[in-house]
């Protein structure tokens, strides 16, 4: 998954056999989590009607979701937005209570099936590619694999720019033994670490930046610019890639599927891979319009009319 986190080369960095310890959770951010899930979600319904009652972001969330959704009338996009505010909140509210939470109780609320076939290349000491999007609570997605798997997982991550915020989401990201990776030296850290059994894990729905390799295609009614090096890391390390489905099941609780993308022995035209992805991933959006998050700008880039 791509983690938005900052350089840590002397947390992960470029050596293979890095046993650093990650950093520790700030001491403010544990003092928060022992309030209860209760408590915070109450503290979201207050986010998510601040968020309603000032439009937070409201010129990038409501023509977000009328492209997105032309059939929908302007009351449904406006109550398709005020649940986001919500879902949204929600996440933000988990992130902190991730803080303190055990293996255990996140494998109670993140159910992960679908692990088997994995489970098996990774017995048999080949490592897996793991994608998935931004959907529901991506962050307890990530621990939610960690404390399930019973292998390594290596997840790239790009920085935030807040040096304090960085360390602090790295450390609650890591907690179960997630190892980050800046996503710019993924491919050479694979390599590195190609006889170590382990998942690799990336988010790739967000959109690249100007100058990396993209792949453009239809996405949520839109042409989108998709990032192409979940499928040049796949084609170059002929790994195994599964996609993982998340849904909402109820407050606090989620399930996961993992979803066979590409065996790695299957013959596919350049893009097509990437567009399988990008198809896996907006079929959860559409299924649950609401847990994606629409305040993102996600189509700053236009598609040149030669390209």
């Amino acid at each position: 998954m791509t983690v938005l986190a900052a350089p840590v080369g002397q947390q992960a960095g470029n050596d293979p056999e890095s046993t650093a310890a990650p950093p520790a959770v700030p001491g403010w951010i544990r003092g928060l989590a022992l309030l209860p899930l209760g408590f915070w979600y109450a503290f979201a319904r207050l986010l998510a009607w601040i968020a309603v009652l000032v439009n937070h972001r409201g010129h990038v969330v409501q023509p977000n979701l009328q492209i997105a959704f032309p059939e929908r009338d302007a009351r449904s996009i406006r109550e398709l937005t005020r649940q986001f505010y919500w879902d949204y909140a929600q996440v933000l509210v988990e992130l902190v209570k991730a803080a303190r939470m055990s293996p255990q109780e996140m494998r109670r609320r993140v159910t992960v099936a679908g692990l088997e076939p994995l489970r098996a290349v990774l017995a048999g000491g080949r490592p897996v590619i793991v994608l998935a999007a931004h959907q529901c609570n991506w962050e307890w997605l990530l621990l939610g694999l960690c404390s399930e798997l019973g292998y390594p997982v290596d997840a790239a991550y790009k920085p935030l720019v807040n040096s304090w915020a960085d360390q602090a989401m790295i450390a609650i990201r890591s907690r179960f033994g997630a190892r980050l990776v800046p996503a710019q030296n993924l491919l050479g850290d694979i390599l590195a670490r190609r006889k170590l059994a382990r998942a690799i894990a990336i988010n790739a729905d967000q959109e690249p930046v100007q100058s990396e390799n993209k792949h453009w295609l239809r996405f949520l009614n839109r042409d989108s610019a998709f990032y192409t090096g979940p499928e040049e890391i796949a084609r170059a390390t002929r790994y195994p890639v599964w996609f993982l489905k998340i849904r909402r099941e109820r407050r606090g609780h989620y399930a996961v599927d993992a979803v066979p993308l590409w065996d790695a022995a299957e013959k596919l035209a350049p893009g097509e891979f990437t567009e399988r992805y990008a198809a896996m991933a907006e079929a959860q959006i559409r299924a649950a319009p609401a847990d994606w998050p629409w305040s993102h700008k996600r189509w700053k880039l236009q598609r040149s009319l030669y390209g």
